[in-house]
């Protein structure tokens, strides 16, 4: 065995990190090189001894911290360089605590409360001996047959943006080498989200102009918050795989953006050229996938095969790979694995683990989304109800209530909402109990009739329905997006009992919820919520919390609108109510002329069931006198909008602001609204607040048919309200410097 040159650093002396890297660089053999750009699952049966060789620069999915350890003693003591290794894993919403999926934690439209989850997701996971997440995912989503809608932020960029900015900072910490802080990543890049039908690892065919102001803007803010790493998309983008697409990942990236962390494939991805049919054998897609920029591979060994070859034929130039592992280098430097290497063994005290789940809990309340509530159902009232019958096959089922993702969520931490009703009511409720279905995708009625006794002898049912986890996230994607099995039919069989129906729905995307919105009195739409979502629900159900989530995506009446999203293009003949025509109201051999000619669908309305930024409180809010402090701005300066929002119910409450944006005309057409800022204020019953948002002339640019990044003069509306279907609106102009 060779004696370890690399010592680890001495904590007290102050090291050049540019010098350390080069003079290790230095020292490498190729060999030793392409093992920093290698990531070795777990399982792998060559892992210990690769590591001795200095073979191997990450592992992958390996959570045990004396496991971890050992590793990286066999990477630090026996490798002849003593590189430590980067520990991978997919810390998505939640370790040991698990939060709600992130499309839930977008509809809280809080950035404390997404950045608090990450810190939290970060210590624990980190304490295992884990130093890097595959998060945040801030693929723009706009298509909720796609099972991985759950890991997304949503359909909105600036949402997206700020949220996602906010996760990084929960990850990274103040400083990337604290013991608590782990590196994330900003996957996938790019386009991910736009897969065709909706399927996992799909085409996506985007233009350059979509691209770059739909698309690419999460990314770009990442990049500028100091991302550590970036995750190669697993999708085609226009005719190019992304792991294989320099213009995506040397010109945008590295050249545009000035990024300079490293880069990792997707699971596999970079053998998948072959399959995609972009390059011929793996030695190709070895040599496409270096020439783009993928400093490591995930999983597979392309690169241990090929890039040697490659190397000494000279089509792989060896200052490029020399680039490659200084990037690599230069994050576990970051990290301070170089001096901190072991993950000391120090289990959570009871207070940090009550401190987890009262944020656990808290960000299952705030992401709760009341879609209806007719004649104010909810809150429940103890004191009015004597009876309660608690229905559906997740109202009691601690493991499908935490959603995608959770491969070391302690599944004893989570708390049911047949649980928590039950301790909320204690005596003073007699609460009765059916499953009514055996999963959420059973299509046998065998305990139909339990359910249904149960509900005829109850002030109220509760039905708590949605889809099991499996049912979402990567590659479990749906063509029908309806409530799976016959929970339909099960909310028919209790809506004819006559009992009044509270639905609450746990899901990992939009449901199309338009055939049975009639058969309810209110919806409760949880997401899957984590850990704590039993007692959040309960908490809002009975009033003890007041509901405040608002959509972080729009919700189609039907599968058939998708891909449906707020900021639309307005056509050269938009829809509206005036010229919509349904179907049973043409007359039979009516000339094609008739119909009205407007960008609409005969068989339903044009319109969301429930649009972007929506969500019911229990109080009212009024929004009046929207204002501008300048009615033209100059260009390089900022303009503040205004309105006075007023809490006119009962109940103390908070509420998200939104304000939303229209460029009426440029030199590429413009969305017919976008988010520009929203605020989650706090308002007492009677008490007002004027929310201001100030906007920069920058904040209005977009990339035109140059493809160059400007704001272009001219008029403006703006809108603040609930949610993005308001109608508060006021005009102002942006003019050139006089």
């Amino acid at each position: 065995m060779s004696a370890n040159i690399c010592q680890p650093l001495n904590k007290n002396k102050k090291v050049n990190k540019e010098t350390f890297v080069s003079s290790l660089l230095l020292q490498m053999t190729l060999k030793e090189k392409i093992g920093q750009m290698s990531q070795f699952n777990n399982d792998d049966k060559k892992l210990k001894s690769s590591i001795q060789k200095g073979y191997v620069g990450s592992v992958l999915n390996e959570v045990d911290i004396n496991t971890i350890n050992e590793l990286q003693r066999i990477a630090t003591q026996e490798s002849r360089l003593g590189i430590p290794l980067l520990i991978g894993r997919d810390v998505i919403h939640g370790f040991n605590t698990i939060f709600p999926i992130p499309l839930g934690q977008a509809a809280s439209w809080s950035t404390e409360l997404v950045e608090t989850c990450a810190n939290i997701a970060a210590i624990e996971s980190s304490s295992n001996g884990v130093n890097w997440t595959f998060a945040p995912m801030i693929d723009i989503s706009r298509d909720p047959r796609w099972g991985r809608m759950a890991e997304s932020l949503g359909e909105d960029p600036y949402l997206c943006s700020t949220l996602g900015v906010a996760m990084v900072k929960g990850f990274q910490g103040e400083n990337l080498s604290d013991t608590t802080s782990i590196a994330a990543c900003a996957k996938h890049f790019a386009g991910y989200g736009a897969s065709e039908s909706g399927r996992d690892y799909n085409t996506t065919n985007i233009p350059e102009n979509e691209l770059r102001n739909v698309y690419l803007p999460p990314f770009k803010a990442l990049a500028d918050a100091g991302v550590s790493t970036f995750m190669a998309s697993f999708s085609d983008l226009n005719g190019v795989p992304v792991t294989g697409n320099s213009w995506l990942l040397n010109d945008v990236l590295r050249e545009e953006w000035q990024y300079t962390g490293p880069v990792v494939s997707d699971w596999g991805s970079i053998p998948q050229l072959v399959t995609h049919g972009f390059s011929v054998d793996e030695k190709s897609a070895a040599f496409e996938a270096c020439q783009a920029g993928v400093d490591m591979e995930m999983a597979s060994d392309t690169y241990a095969k090929n890039l040697p070859s490659l190397i000494k034929s000279n089509n792989v130039n060896i200052e490029k790979v020399d680039l490659m592992v200084t990037r690599i280098l230069t994050l576990k430097y970051d990290l301070g694995l170089f001096e901190n290497t072991f993950t000391q063994s120090t289990p959570l005290d009871e207070h940090s683990n009550d401190f987890h789940l009262y944020v656990a809990k808290k960000a299952a309340t705030k992401s709760c989304v009341l879609l209806k509530n007719t004649n104010q159902i909810l809150p429940l009232s103890t004191s009015k109800i004597t009876s309660l019958a608690v229905i559906g096959p997740l109202a009691d089922d601690g493991y499908e209530q935490l959603g995608t993702w959770v491969f070391d969520a302690k599944i004893n931490r989570s708390i049911t909402p047949l649980q928590a009703i039950k301790d909320y009511v204690g005596d003073s409720i007699d609460v009765k109990f059916s499953q009514g279905l055996a999963t959420s995708r059973s299509n046998n009625q065998k305990d139909f009739n339990e359910a249904i006794q149960i509900a005829i002898s109850a002030d109220i049912a509760i039905m708590i329905l949605g889809e099991e986890a499996i049912l979402s996230g990567e590659a479990h994607c749906r063509s029908n997006i309806d409530l799976p099995g016959c929970q339909e039919q099960l909310i028919n069989a209790i809506y004819e009992t006559g009992t009044p129906i509270v639905l609450v729905i746990m899901a990992g995307r939009p449901i199309t919820l338009e055939k049975i919105l009639p058969k309810v009195d209110a919806v409760l739409f949880a997401w899957h919520p984590g850990t704590m979502g039993g007692p959040a629900i309960t908490e809002l159900l009975f009033g003890e919390a007041c509901p405040s989530g608002k959509l972080p995506v729009t919700f189609p009446r039907t599968v058939g609108q998708i891909p449906l999203y707020y900021a639309q293009k307005n056509t050269g003949r938009p829809a509206s109510d005036a010229t919509f025509v349904d179907i049973n109201d043409i007359e039979i051999r009516a000339p094609q002329t008739s119909l009205g000619m407007t960008s609409t669908h005969l068989d339903t309305h044009f319109s969301p069931l429930f649009p972007f930024g929506f969500g019911l409180s229990y109080t009212q809010f009024e929004y009046k006198d929207i204002n501008v402090n300048m009615c033209s701005v100059t260009m390089g300066e900022s303009i503040e909008i205004s309105a006075t929002i007023s809490n006119t119910g009962c109940f103390d409450a908070e509420e998200v602001v939104q304000l939303y944006i229209r460029d009426l005309v440029g030199s590429v057409t413009r969305p017919v609204k976008e988010l520009k800022g929203f605020q989650r204020i706090y308002l007492a019953v009677g008490h007002s607040k004027t929310v201001v948002f100030k906007v920069h002339t920058d904040e209005l640019a977009f990339y035109n048919r140059q493809m160059k990044l400007n704001t272009e003069p001219g008029l403006f509306n703006a809108w603040i309200g609930c949610n993005s279907d308001t109608d508060l609106k006021i005009a102002f102009e942006v003019i050139l410097e006089q």
